[in-house]
């Protein structure tokens, strides 16, 4: 049986401080009353991974915020929640407002609704910080800027939009953009050159978890080492395999693009699977820029608003910047 994330033994007595972190900020989400879906996204970009390598599901992430013993508690015989004795990674009053959200929506849950602008791809236009999937009070999907906090500094909180206004705003450049034979015409090999790149981050993300294990090794051994020099290198080398692993599984989604004659494209965007729309979003796009609407409650997005930084590849480089 794997060990519960966050702890470093069964016995819930030793905090693993690296996914200790993970833990906190996914219920500062959790709080703001994020769904999982998204929650689990926004790990998956930041490199937190599960005991055994694998990227979190809602249901495996709903497991650990929901687990007592994340806030040093336990349950009894009969189902009351008693102070452990052990650790607590967030204090007890959050890990009840998380369980409070839980019981809220017990009843009358659905499934995430998927986003199709999510991953670094999207930022920010006033401060550059990636935008993040948020729902609104009412539930309806929308991205924001995260408010800058101690675990997550750096986000000014002034941008917000909804996903599906942006969503289809996009959908429409990406359609005009693919309808151009020169683009057409190199989109095969573009997608190519992006997954060539993915393999060489993701051989770099390797190289970097062996002179991890290779560091720690060394530090165990006495190598002469200080402590405050291995704890600097091992950030240094968790920074970079978070970064690189977040950049090879963005640049790894052009493998759902479709590459050949589409005869159709604006009914093929519209019944298209999400993996497949972001695929093709990925390949055409490195960046995408979102800045305030001109007023509350506006419903128009156009260049004023989104600034897109199309791939420069290709016969595509003489395609300007919108």
């Amino acid at each position: 049986m794997p060990r519960l994330y966050g702890f470093e033994d069964m016995a819930y007595g030793r905090v693993r401080e690296a996914e200790a972190e993970g833990i906190r900020a996914a219920a500062s989400r959790r709080r703001a009353r994020q769904a999982f879906g998204p929650i689990t996204e926004w790990m998956t970009e930041e490199g937190y991974v599960t005991t055994l390598g694998n990227p979190f599901k809602p249901d495996v992430l709903a497991g650990v915020l929901h687990h007592p013993a994340i806030a040093g508690l336990k349950r009894t015989e009969d189902g009351k929640l008693v102070d452990s004795g052990g650790p607590r990674i967030i204090p007890v009053e959050e890990y009840l407002e998380i369980l409070a959200i839980k019981e809220e929506n017990s009843s009358a849950k659905g499934p995430d609704r998927e986003y199709l602008l999510s991953g670094p791809i999207s930022v920010c236009g006033l401060c550059g910080a990636t935008l993040g999937t948020s729902p609104s009070n009412v539930g309806a999907r929308g991205h924001r800027c995260p408010p800058s906090t101690a675990q997550h500094p750096g986000g000014c909180g002034k941008v917000r939009i909804k996903a599906d206004l942006l969503e289809t705003y996009i959908g429409e450049q990406v359609m005009g953009e693919l309808a151009k034979p020169e683009v057409a015409e190199l989109i095969g090999a573009a997608r190519e050159e992006l997954l060539r790149q993915a393999k060489e981050l993701e051989k770099q993300v390797r190289s970097a978890r062996q002179r991890q294990k290779k560091l720690g090794v060394d530090y165990a051994a006495g190598s002469g080492l200080s402590l405050a020099a291995f704890k600097a290198a091992d950030r240094e080398l968790t920074k970079l395999i978070r970064e690189n692993s977040t950049q090879a599984r963005f640049l790894n989604q052009v493998k759902h693009a479709p590459v050949g004659d589409v005869p159709d494209l604006v009914r093929w965007w519209k019944h298209a699977p999400v993996k497949a729309k972001k695929g093709l979003v990925t390949l055409l796009l490195e960046r995408i820029a979102v800045y305030p609407a001109a007023s509350r409650g506006s419903r128009t997005v156009d260049s004023d608003r989104v600034a897109l930084k199309w791939r420069q590849w290709g016969a595509a480089e003489e395609t300007p910047s919108t």
